[in-house]
C-alpha cells in the first residue's frame, strides 16, 4: 500500500513545509537592521531564492511585509497589527505625528492598521486634560463599517475587495446610528471618497463622535487610518469637521512610515 501524504495532524509534509518557510522569512524580515534585501532574507531563512522571492510577493500582497527602496523588504501592516496586539512598538517618528496632532487639536488620537476584516489600533494618545476617557486601548480590534478609520479604508479599497468584506462581515449593528444596509453603506463610501475623511457619528458608540482618514500606499492602497475621538456633548460635529486640514496632513506625514 502506498505510503499517505498526510503527515502528523492530518497536513501534508509539503504544505507543512511551506507554512515552515514562509514562518521563517516572516521572522527573517522582523528581525533587528531592516528592511532587508532578498539576499539577506535567503541566507536568514535557509530557503532558495526563488522560493523566497515567491512567498514574499505573496506576503506582500496580503500586506503582511511591504516593499521599501532598493527593492528591500519590512514588516508590513498586517504584520505589525498583529504585533500592536502582543506590544509592539511603532517605527520612529510616528508617535510624533500622531502626538502634534492630538496638541493641535486637544483631542484623543488614534492610529489603526488594516487587518482582514477588522481594523487594529496600535497607537492612542489621549489629551491628559480631557475630563473622559474612552475604552479603546492599543491592540483592540474593530469592526469596519461603524469606525471612521474603518470605513475611510472601505472607501479606499477596490470596490470587489470592500463589496467581499462588506459581506463577510455582515453590516453587524452597534448603535442605532450604524449602518447596517450595503447600499447606506456604499453611499457614505462614495461621500468619504469625495470630502477625503469619513465621520462615526455614534455608529460605533454612544456619545463617541470620530473623524478619522486614511494613510495610502504609494499605490493608493489604504494600509490603515488616523482617527480623533470626541465626545458628542463636548465637541459638535462642525467643530469636528474643523481639524480635517490637521488630520490630513498627520495621514500624509505618517505614509511613508508605515
Amino acid at each position: 500500500m502506498p505510503s499517505s501524504p498526510e503527515g502528523r495532524g492530518g497536513r501534508t509534509s509539503a504544505a507543512g513545509t511551506a507554512l515552515e518557510k514562509s514562518m521563517r522569512i516572516l521572522e527573517a524580515v522582523a528581525a533587528p537592521g531592516g528592511p532587508h534585501r532578498l539576499a539577506e532574507l535567503t541566507a536568514a531563512a535557509a530557503v532558495p531564492k526563488s522560493s523566497t522571492f515567491r512567498i514574499l510577493a505573496s506576503l506582500v500582497e496580503q500586506g503582511f511585509v511591504r516593499i521599501e527602496a532598493e527593492n528591500r523588504y519590512a514588516a508590513g501592516p498586517r504584520l505589525r497589527a498583529l504585533a500592536a496586539q502582543v506590544g509592539g512598538a511603532e517605527p520612529p517618528g510616528v508617535e510624533r505625528i500622531l502626538a502634534d496632532l492630538r496638541d493641535a487639536t486637544g483631542q484623543t488620537v488614534h492610529l489603526a492598521l488594516h487587518s482582514g476584516e477588522s481594523i487594529t489600533y496600535v497607537q492612542k494618545l489621549e489629551n491628559p486634560e480631557q475630563p473622559f476617557r474612552t475604552a479603546s486601548r492599543v491592540g483592540m480590534q474593530m469592526p469596519l463599517h461603524t469606525t471612521a478609520i474603518g470605513k475611510s479604508i472601505l472607501a479606499h479599497l477596490p470596490t470587489t475587495e470592500a463589496d467581499a468584506l462588506i459581506a463577510a462581515t455582515g453590516l453587524q449593528r452597534r448603535t442605532p446610528r450604524t449602518l447596517t444596509s450595503a447600499e447606506a453603506l456604499h453611499a457614505e463610501l462614495a461621500s468619504i471618497r469625495a470630502r477625503g475623511f469619513a465621520v462615526d457619528d455614534e455608529e460605533n458608540e454612544p456619545t463617541i463622535r470620530c473623524l478619522g482618514a486614511p494613510i495610502l500606499s504609494p499605490s493608493g492602497r489604504p494600509l490603515g487610518g488616523v482617527s480623533i475621538t470626541t465626545v458628542t456633548f463636548l465637541v459638535p460635529r462642525e467643530e469636528l469637521e474643523t481639524f480635517a486640514p490637521a488630520l490630513l496632513k498627520a495621514t500624509a506625514a505618517l505614509a511613508p512610515l508605515l
